[in-house]
């Protein structure tokens, strides 16, 4: 698993996770259907980037792109810019070897392809944990452990 050490601004250490941010925390930054819920995103994604180490990758970036625009009608020049902004964060590309990976994944558990797809990339960045939504909670697969945000105080 990635950690480091970084100082604050007290001088004092911490230790910073590499965090792998599924499609639907992303979607729901932008979703103003579900206050709660949109809080809550905003909060833990402000969170993950002012102190841990922010991983996409580039199915998400797709993924978000459709449903901002598609599902929540968002302004595709707007989204643009919040993609454009995603490059502050690790991304992982999208390749044959991911996806036979996710594959595996899929047989081996019976999650979807694309679940798998997630958690493949997820361990290819060496993240500790996946926050999503959609997945089991509180599962480990390949070393990296899968939390909802929305059940789990972070």
């Amino acid at each position: 698993m990635y950690h480091r050490m970084v100082k604050n601004g007290q001088g004092m250490s911490s230790i910073v996770s590499k965090i792998f941010i599924d499609t639907n925390i992303l979607v729901y930054t932008l979703d103003k259907n579900d206050k709660s819920k949109n809080e809550r995103a905003r909060c833990v994604l402000q969170k993950i980037i002012d102190k841990h180490y922010p991983v996409i990758s580039t199915q998400v970036i797709n993924e978000f792109y459709i449903v901002a625009t598609k599902k929540l009608n968002a302004d595709p020049i707007i989204v643009k810019n919040i993609v454009h902004n995603f490059k502050n964060m690790e991304i992982v590309h999208t390749d044959l070897q991911l996806i036979e990976e996710a594959i595996d994944i899929s047989i081996l558990t019976q999650l979807s392809f694309w679940d798998s797809l997630i958690i493949a990339a997820a361990e290819k960045a060496n993240c500790e944990l996946i926050f999503s939504e959609d997945l089991h909670a509180g599962q480990t697969y390949r070393g990296v452990l899968l939390l909802n945000p929305f059940e789990t105080d972070f």
